[in-house]
């Protein structure tokens, strides 16, 4: 099969017309007519992605996070970014990625955190006006859902910090009420903390919060920065799922290469 069967079904999951202006995903690197020798997934695409790909034969990665997202000026070996372009075209290996636009699917990056949560009632934390999913749902930002039990915010938080296998997170002063409605954004997510607070969330997951940012909790719900590669640590299980539900007999493996960039002294 040609890379271009994989990206396309890709698209039909998560279309490009769904990611943030800001955003650069779909076929980076490649030529979408090339046969495609397996596929390789993983949440960053780095130097020691791109060989394990040619290690395992694979010459298409599909990565969430895009390894071209700002303009590049020189190809030289002094940018992690320009090595990695370079030695994927080398290695005639495509780089493909799905960034915002698997953010913002109901079923997308915030239904694995969702998942390990056992949240009810999910929806769209901040819907994109005039968008809908193939199945007539609504697209947009976050997430937001309801725990099947109401519970005490300091044993809620040790919960998370046990199933997200964190070392360490953040989060502001416990506000004194049981916690039923959580809202969720995978990466970055500040700029819901006001669409959080205006849904009556009690507590908002997110990640990469700014110091003045925690002070917007205002003491109406309890935020909880739990960083951001922990926050989209089962994205690319997610995507294999998708493209082994898809292509069955077809190789599409997962990434065993940590590009966690931070390290925490205990």
């Amino acid at each position: 099969m040609q890379i271009g069967q994989f990206t396309q079904a890709l698209e039909n999951w998560a279309p490009i017309s769904f990611q943030e202006d800001y955003d650069n995903c779909g076929l980076l690197v490649g030529n979408p007519e090339t046969i495609c020798t397996g596929v390789l997934c993983s949440l960053d695409c780095t130097e020691a992605v791109v060989d394990e790909a040619i290690e395992k034969g694979c010459n298409l990665i599909v990565s969430h996070h895009p390894i071209i997202f700002k303009g590049i000026k020189q190809f030289d070996q002094n940018s992690y970014v320009a090595r990695t372009v370079l030695k994927a075209i080398q290695n005639n290996i495509a780089i493909y990625a799905i960034h915002t636009n698997l953010d913002n699917l109901l079923d997308g990056v915030n239904k694995t955190l969702a998942d390990s949560l056992h949240l009810e009632n999910r929806r769209i934390l901040s819907p994109k006006p005039g968008y809908k999913d193939k199945n007539g749902s609504e697209i947009g930002s976050g997430l937001i859902g309801e725990l099947p039990l109401e519970t005490d915010e300091a044993a809620f938080l040790k919960w998370v910090k046990e199933k997200f296998k964190l070392e360490v997170l953040k989060h502001t002063p416990f506000t004194g009420k049981t916690l039923k409605t959580i809202a969720l954004c995978g990466g970055a997510g500040s700029f819901l903390i006001g669409d959080a607070k205006a849904q009556k969330a009690d507590c908002f997951i997110t990640s990469d919060l700014k110091y003045h940012e925690f002070f917007e909790a205002d003491g109406k719900l309890l935020l909880v920065d739990i960083g951001h590669g922990e926050s989209e640590q089962w994205v690319s299980d997610l995507i294999v799922a998708y493209l082994t539900g898809k292509f069955p007999t077809f190789a599409v493996l997962q990434s065993l290469v940590c590009t966690q960039p931070i390290t925490y002294l205990k």
